[in-house]
């Protein structure tokens, strides 16, 4: 057993951090994007944590997403000056991006109709603030923005000039990335991204429009883009822990994911072969990203307190507060080997999904020791 013994104290379910694999992961992103030409902004959603935050963010002024108001406003109020707001911007929301503004922060916004465009020009003049404004672009007909060849791109550009609107620059999210398997189409996805983001920046030049930022993110694109020629930025989140959707896709190995949830066993179904376990849907989360992948981890895969994967054995059931884990006829293990009382570390399918299941995290640093990290709540 070569865990620390303050790993049998706090009260479980909790979710654990592992520091090594975190700033581990954070130095390989970094690196790559810098070697490129481009800075990371770092999407700070998955853990939403100040504490996880200044592993991030080297300077107060380093540039920052968030994907919630409440982050914004939680990290303006501990220093953070450069802020990208990520979701399209709804009107109701501009009160509290110009309190924002009017604290100095830079704050940017997001759209991709012209209604929102309108919204924010209007409330620009009529409250004398200035809005620094994103257009989303749609790079692979995954979610939200506008396609590149779109007149409305252009429509909206245009409505973003003048008194209280700024386009600042163009945003796209590569979100089928995330349905990749092999290196090749992970380069791909990553190309077509960067392409689409810059034939929309040139069709708003031709109109003399400027838009100094081109920015893209999806942690697989990232991590695989082979060029970054005219793109000043790279958004991702996920990259700093990782997860088994990650895993699956290609991008990293079991042995990075930097997340996992504690749980102890509390009981048997010896005619079905289940082990109880104190962590459901409440702790794990029930997304089940790995479900349409090539391997389908439940709703986690079962480790060891020493964090090594017990082989093909997962979480087969979610309810609110239990979980079971369903040993397979041909395991080495048998209910015998999970004692009650006995820890296991869960390892997540979506890590953004299960840090919001927790208010706060237990920190495994690198030199044994305990910390706990503090997460953002609310919208």
């Amino acid at each position: 057993m070569t865990y620390p013994d303050w790993l049998n104290q706090p009260e479980t379910p909790f979710l654990l951090i592992d520091e090594v694999r975190y700033k581990n992961n954070i130095e390989r992103l970094y690196k790559h994007v810098e070697n490129l030409g481009s800075y990371v902004r770092p999407h700070l959603k998955t853990l939403r944590s100040p504490e996880a935050a200044r592993c991030l963010l080297k300077h107060s002024h380093s540039p920052a997403t968030v994907s919630t108001l409440a982050e914004a406003e939680h990290f303006a109020n501990i220093g953070y000056t450069d802020i990208l707001y990520a979701v399209g911007i709804s009107p109701h929301k501009l009160d509290r991006v110009a309190n924002l503004i009017r604290q100095g922060i830079t704050m940017h916004i997001l759209l991709d109709t012209l209604e929102q465009a309108k919204a924010v020009r209007e409330y620009a003049i009529n409250h004398n603030v200035t809005f620094s404004s994103f257009i989303e672009v749609d790079c692979d007909g995954h979610r939200g923005g506008i396609p590149p060849e779109s007149d409305e791109l252009v429509d909206i550009a245009i409505m973003l000039q003048g008194k209280g609107t700024i386009l600042t620059g163009l945003l796209a999210h590569a979100g089928e990335s995330y349905h990749c398997h092999h290196i090749d189409e992970l380069h791909k996805a990553a190309k077509a991204e960067c392409d689409a983001i810059r034939r929309a920046s040139e069709r708003i030049r031709a109109h003399g429009i400027s838009c100094s930022i081109l920015s893209v993110e999806a942690t697989p694109t990232a991590l695989y883009s082979q060029e970054l020629e005219n793109i000043n930025e790279v958004r991702a989140g996920v990259f700093s822990t990782f997860d088994l959707v990650m895993k699956n896709v290609g991008v990293c190995s079991l042995d990075d994911i930097a997340i996992s949830v504690v749980t102890s066993v509390i009981g048997y179904n010896r005619k079905k072969n289940w082990i109880f376990i104190d962590a459901g849907w409440m702790a794990l989360s029930r997304d089940r990203g790995t479900a349409s992948q090539q391997e389908d981890f439940g709703y986690g895969l079962v480790c060891n307190m020493d964090n090594q994967p017990l082989h093909k054995i997962y979480v087969s059931h979610a309810n609110q507060e239990h979980g079971i884990i369903t040993l397979p006829p041909n395991s080495d293990f048998t209910l015998d080997d999970f004692p009650i009382g006995t820890r296991l570390r869960i390892l997540p399918n979506h890590a953004c999904a299960t840090a919001a299941m927790h208010k706060n995290y237990q920190v495994l640093l690198e030199d044994g020791q305990q910390q706990i990290w503090s997460r953002i709540t609310g919208w």
